[in-house]
C-alpha cells in the first residue's frame, strides 16, 4: 500500500471523525521513537513460567444516553485559594456542552469511561504479593533508589504501597536521592501553581476560549457513570491541568483525548492519600485537605507532561504518528499471523478502524481500569514504553483475539468484535501474559527495522 494511499485513507478517516469521543475515538496517536532497550529477557522469562491465562468472557453491550443535566453548570471557584483562577467561562445554548451525549460505553463493554473504579478495583488495584512488596521495600530503603533495579521490579507490576512514589521515579519528576526528593517536589509543585497564577486567567482571552471549551466540554464526558468525575472540584483540577498543557505546549496544544492520558496519574496519586477500604468511586475529594489536592493535582501535572511529551509529535498538524504507527502494526500482523492478517482483509477490514483507538488511548478504552494502570507499570518500567513498547502490546493484544476473530465470517461481526474485545475480567495476570508476549516480539523485530519495511 503505498503512503499516498495511506494518507488518503486518514485524511477520510479523519474527517468522518470530527468529534471522536461521539463515535467512541479520538484524534491523538502514539508515535514509535527509534531508540535502544534495555534487556529484560529474565523478567520475561519469569513472567512466562509464573502466570498463567485466563479464559475471558464475552459482556453484553448496552447504551448510556447522558442527559445535558448530567454535566455539572460553570461555577465560581474562589480565587484566594486556587492563585489566577477567576469565573469559569459560561456555556451558551449552541455549545456542545449543552446537548445530549449518547455514550456507548457498552459498544464497547470494557470502556475506559465505564465506571470501573471501585473499591475492589482501584482501591486493591495493583495488590501484588507480599515478597515483591518486600523487594520494593528494599529498593526505596536505600538513600539512593537504584533506578535500574526498580525498573526491573517494576516491570512484573509494582506494589501498591509503592506506586505512586515508582512512577514519579521512573518519570523522572523525582531524582534518585531521597535527601533530594522533598525539596525538588516543594519546588516543582510551587512551578506549577505558578504557571497557574500566569496562565489559567487568560482562558477567557479570545485566543485561549476555544481551547478551554473544548476541554470543559470533554472532561465530564471522561467517565459519566463515576461520582467523583462528576465532582466539580475534580473536574476543575483537570481542566487546570489540561489548559495549562496546553498553553505551554503550543506546538500541540490540547487535542481530545489527552484528558484520558491523565486519569491513571490522578487515580494512582489519590490512592495514595486515602484508605484502603475507601470506595472510591463515591470518594469526596472535598473531604481532603486542600495542600493534599493541591499535591495530587501538581503531581498529575508533571507525570502526565512526561507521557504527553514523549508523544507529542503524534498532535501536530496532519497526526503522522498514527499513520505510521498503524501502517507498521499491520505489517507486523503480517509477519506473525498471516492467516489473520489475510481474512481481515479479505472481510475489507482495515487497521485503521479497530487500531487507531488503541494507538490513541493506550488501550485505555480496551482494558478494565485495573489492567490499565497495571499495563503502565510495564510501560513506565520500559525505556520508551508508551512510545514504542506499545506496538508490541499491541500486536500481542491482537494476536489473543486471534482465534476468536477468525470464527467471524463478515465485516459486521469481525469489527463488532475488534471493538469490542472481552476482557472485561481479565486481571494482572493476564497483562503480565501480554507484556511478556509483547517482549518477545519485540525483542525480534525492534532490532530488525527492515523486517517491518512497508511495501
Amino acid at each position: 500500500m503505498s503512503k499516498k494511499k495511506d494518507q488518503e485513507k486518514f485524511t477520510e478517516y479523519s474527517i468522518n471523525t470530527d468529534d471522536a469521543w461521539e463515535i467512541d475515538d479520538n484524534t491523538m496517536t502514539l508515535k514509535i521513537l527509534d531508540s535502544n532497550f534495555n534487556d529484560n529477557s529474565e523478567i520475561c522469562k519469569q513472567t512466562s513460567a509464573e502466570v498463567s491465562p485466563r479464559t475471558a468472557h464475552q459482556q453484553q453491550s448496552s447504551t448510556v444516553v447522558l442527559d445535558s443535566s448530567a454535566v455539572r453548570k460553570p461555577t465560581d471557584v474562589n480565587s484566594s485559594t486556587y492563585p489566577g483562577i477567576i469565573r469559569r467561562v459560561d456555556d451558551n445554548q449552541n455549545s456542545k456542552a449543552s446537548l445530549s451525549v449518547r455514550y456507548r460505553n457498552n459498544s464497547n463493554p470494557n470502556s475506559f469511561s465505564t465506571a470501573n473504579i471501585t473499591r475492589s478495583n482501584l482501591a486493591t488495584i495493583m495488590d501484588v504479593d507480599q515478597p515483591k512488596q518486600n523487594k520494593f521495600k528494599e529498593i526505596f530503603d536505600q538513600s539512593t533508589i537504584d533506578l535500574e533495579k526498580l525498573r526491573k521490579a517494576s516491570w512484573n507490576g509494582i506494589s501498591k504501597r509503592y506506586r505512586a512514589q515508582a512512577w514519579k521515579l521512573l518519570c523522572g519528576y523525582l531524582p534518585p536521592k531521597v535527601e533530594r526528593q522533598e525539596d525538588t517536589l516543594t519546588r516543582k509543585r510551587d512551578e506549577y501553581w505558578s504557571y497557574v497564577s500566569q496562565y489559567y486567567h487568560t482562558r477567557t482571552d479570545k485566543e485561549h476560549q476555544d481551547t478551554f471549551r473544548q476541554i470543559h466540554i470533554d472532561i465530564p464526558r471522561m467517565s459519566p457513570l463515576m461520582a467523583i468525575f462528576q465532582q466539580v472540584v475534580v473536574q476543575e483540577l483537570f481542566e487546570r491541568i489540561l489548559f495549562i498543557w496546553a498553553i505551554r505546549h503550543p506546538a500541540s496544544g490540547y487535542v481530545q483525548g489527552i484528558n484520558d492520558l491523565l486519569l491513571p496519574f490522578f487515580a494512582v496519586f489519590l490512592v495514595e492519600f486515602i484508605d484502603n477500604d475507601v470506595d472510591i468511586e463515591h470518594f469526596n475529594i472535598d473531604s481532603l485537605s486542600e495542600s493534599n489536592r493541591r499535591i495530587i493535582e501538581a503531581d498529575s501535572y508533571w507525570a502526565t507532561s512526561y507521557l504527553l511529551e514523549g508523544i507529542q509529535d503524534n498532535y501536530t498538524f496532519a497526526q503522522p504518528g498514527i499513520q505510521y504507527k498503524v501502517r507498521t502494526l499491520e505489517e507486523l500482523i503480517k509477519r506473525i499471523d498471516e492467516p489473520l492478517y489475510r481474512h481481515l482483509k479479505n472481510q475489507n477490514i482495515e487497521f485503521l478502524q479497530f487500531a487507531f483507538r488503541w494507538m490513541n488511548n493506550l488501550l485505555m478504552r480496551e482494558l478494565p481500569v485495573r489492567c490499565t494502570i497495571r499495563l503502565w507499570d510495564t510501560y513506565l518500567a520500559e525505556q520508551d514504553g508508551f512510545s514504542h513498547f506499545h506496538l508490541y502490546i499491541c500486536a500481542a493484544f491482537l494476536i489473543r483475539f486471534s482465534k476468536d476473530l477468525l470464527r467471524e465470517k463478515d465485516f459486521h461481526g469481525l469489527l463488532l468484535l475488534l471493538q469490542n474485545l472481552p476482557t472485561q475480567s481479565w486481571t494482572s495476570n493476564d497483562i503480565s501474559i501480554l507484556t511478556a508476549e509483547a517482549y518477545q516480539l519485540k525483542v525480534m523485530f525492534a532490532n530488525a527495522p527492515r523486517h517491518l519495511s512497508n511495501s
